[in-house]
């Protein structure tokens, strides 16, 4: 038994815009192995304020220099946090890959 299942993850926050926006839900394997070019629920390292919010991010290439890391990024580049300010994730921190985004769930805009 490999441990892996199936879950879903709703996105919160503008990073990995425009492919996902908040309130999206995602199809997560967890504990599936990360693919290049794939998204993946991450655990990023803490700042100096704390720990940070478990993050969607697109794993791009495994972490140069760092064996048993992934470089990952958020499609938006003006929101987020991803590889560049914090390096390498390794892969431990890599939880599940996102395999589909759930339709029905998404763009909602909601006005009082």
């Amino acid at each position: 038994m490999t441990g892996r299942r199936l879950g879903v993850a709703v996105v919160t926050g503008r990073s990995m815009e425009p492919a996902l926006h908040e309130g999206d839900r995602v199809l997560v394997l967890w504990r599936g192995r990360p693919r290049v070019g794939r998204m993946a629920v991450v655990r990023l390292p803490p700042s100096e304020h704390g720990p940070r919010p478990i993050s969607v991010k697109r794993v791009t290439r495994p972490s140069p220099g760092e064996p048993g890391a992934w470089w990952v990024e958020r499609d938006n580049p003006a929101e987020g946090v991803d590889s560049w300010h914090v390096g390498g994730i390794p892969e431990s921190d890599v939880l599940g890959r996102v395999l589909v985004r759930l339709p029905g769930f998404t763009r909602r805009v909601w006005r009082a």
